[in-house]
């Protein structure tokens, strides 16, 4: 998903994302702010994922929310 498309949607994807990551509080969410990157990184941090699997994830989860 590209980075605007995925700021945009951030307020609808916020929940998703704490979903399907528990682990990200509601403040790494408002960190996050609908930066990709960061969300990535908070996906290694909190799940000790690396970056190719934090990555993926990442995909794979996106994938839902395109139009």
């Amino acid at each position: 998903m590209d980075s605007n498309v995925f700021k945009g949607k951030w307020k609808q994807m916020k929940g998703e994302a704490k979903k399907q990551w528990g682990k990200l509080t509601d403040d790494d969410l408002d960190v996050i702010a609908g930066e990709k990157d960061k969300l990535v990184g908070k996906i290694q941090e909190r799940y000790g994922h690396s970056k190719d699997d934090a990555e993926r994830e990442y995909t794979d989860w996106s994938t839902r929310f395109r139009d």
